[in-house]
């Protein structure tokens, strides 16, 4: 039988203010355990909680950002459950009436793909506290510091058929909230958190088939790890005459295989109710334009721009456009080289991401800065270095030998241009090899290859190649 999959995430931003959601506590990574959580936080009597105002204002930026249904009057709900990191035996959320209703965001899975995946809500709440598990032999500690801190969920309709799909759409999500400033997507530190719903059916079946939840993944080859498992362990249950259970389940990412958590809730397992201790969240035409209008470029109109306007390759836009480090990266440099997009595209996305990704280092903490790069580049261009002595200049430059100029004058790197120097290049390779000469000239053209490999050997790289091929061809006509 044939299979069908069908996926939604569920992700967890959490929002980037100094302050928790509903108190004044700290939300700092790294601090002591249980020193940033305060009486509100901790649930403790006669405590009330208080919206604060910029987790609103960010969860409405998103909404815009997707073009999506915000909410006029949004509810505060209290999700009851009992968990040792959940102090008050409730979490604060919103059921009914999310803040950011149905939207919408374009992935690319693959080059020269699009999909549109539908967003279901996003929705406001706070996070739980820790458990730790691993700390004190036999024991289970708790640490609180995370209790209130706000967070943003993105449920995503159930329109992606692949991990790769997934994994797009996570991307493009993680990419979108940096842009947009409202949460810095460190992974690392779970400031944004994937859940994803998997389900299989028999191809071309339109009843969706049973899921399974896959909880708090933390990077996307993880993501597409437990997805991919996932699948193939639903598939196998099932034509093994077995049937899947609707459950929570747990990646391993050291095995590479789902574990089961315990049984899938449904809403009406956590009693929802409004929270009385808060009022409804009203929002207005004008709060919304006033946010609309303090958007930055998105990374969707930062793409098309790049395509329609720089004339770049949809690969190289849909890259440049990732992130919010790259595209800043971008955009600097280009302002000092605007003549040349798609020059500044490839070495970013070629020689300067290569050694930044084998140094573990993101762009904002690259040795090489753009005006540094532009530099280089801008050496190209005007002929003073081939591209092949280029990434001698670079590979110099990435190790703080200073700039181009420096390294060129230095290490005597200029390009020959001068006709004569390299007409006598040419005379002397032709003179040494007679043999290939003839060949060349009873018609075996890649022979032109060997010739022009010579002269760049005799002149150590230096040669102009355009030059080179040109005075080559007419040296060597019969």
């Amino acid at each position: 039988m044939q299979w069908e999959t069908v996926i939604g995430l569920e992700i967890h931003a959490q929002l980037a203010t100094k302050s928790k959601i509903f108190s004044a506590a700290s939300t700092a990574f790294g601090a002591e355990p249980n020193t940033q959580a305060c009486a509100v936080d901790l649930g403790l009597p006669g405590v009330l909680p208080v919206l604060n105002k910029e987790v609103v204002n960010m969860a409405i930026k998103f909404g815009v950002a997707i073009d999506a249904e915000i909410g006029r009057e949004s509810v505060f709900a209290r999700k009851n459950y009992f968990y040792p990191d959940l102090p008050k035996g409730y979490q604060i959320s919103q059921m009914d009436l999310p803040i950011v209703g149905k939207g919408r965001l374009t992935i690319s899975p693959a080059e020269g793909v699009s999909k549109v995946v539908g967003i279901t809500r996003a929705h406001l709440e706070e996070d739980a506290g820790k458990s730790l598990h691993d700390q004190f032999p036999g024991q289970t500690g708790v640490d609180l510091n995370r209790a209130g801190t706000p967070l943003l969920e993105i449920v995503s309709e159930p329109d992606m058929s692949s991990a790769k799909e997934a994994v797009a759409y996570a991307r493009k999500i993680h990419s979108l909230v940096q842009f947009i400033e409202i949460c810095d997507g460190n992974m690392a530190q779970g400031s944004l958190r994937c859940d994803a719903n998997v389900s299989v059916r028999p191809v071309g079946q339109q009843e969706l088939g049973t899921r399974a939840e896959i909880k708090n993944i933390n990077s996307f080859r993880f993501l597409e790890r437990a997805i991919n498992y996932e699948i193939e362990r639903q598939i196998d249950v099932i034509e093994d005459g077995g049937t899947v259970v609707q459950e929570t389940r747990l990646y391993d990412s050291e095995k590479n295989e789902t574990r089961s958590m315990r049984s899938k809730e449904e809403a009406n397992d956590y009693r929802y109710f409004p929270d009385p201790d808060l009022l409804p969240v009203r929002v207005t035409d004008e709060d919304i334009e006033t946010i609309r209008t303090s958007l930055p470029e998105l990374p969707e109109q930062k793409r098309l721009r790049y395509i329609n306007e720089l004339k770049l390759t949809d690969y190289n836009a849909e890259l440049l456009s990732s992130s919010r480090e790259i595209a800043d990266y971008f955009e600097t440099a280009l302002c000092r080289l605007s003549d040349q997009p798609s020059l500044l595209a490839n070495w970013i996305l070629g020689d300067l991401t290569g050694a930044l990704n084998k140094s573990e280092m993101g762009f904002a903490d690259s040795p090489i800065n753009p005006e540094q790069l532009t530099g280089l580049l801008t050496r190209i261009s005007d002929n003073t270095i081939s591209g092949k002595i280029a990434k001698e200049v670079f590979e110099a430059m990435w190790n703080g030998e200073g700039s181009a100029d420096d390294i060129i004058d230095s290490k005597g790197l200029k390009q020959i241009t001068d006709t004569g120097a390299i007409e006598q290049l040419i005379n002397d390779v032709i003179a040494s090899n007679p043999e290939q000469v003839e060949q060349f000239r009873a018609g075996k053209e890649k022979v032109l290859g060997f010739f022009v490999g010579q002269i760049m050997k005799q002149s150590k790289g230096k040669a102009n190649p355009g030059q080179v091929n040109q005075l080559l061809r007419e040296k060597l006509k019969p």
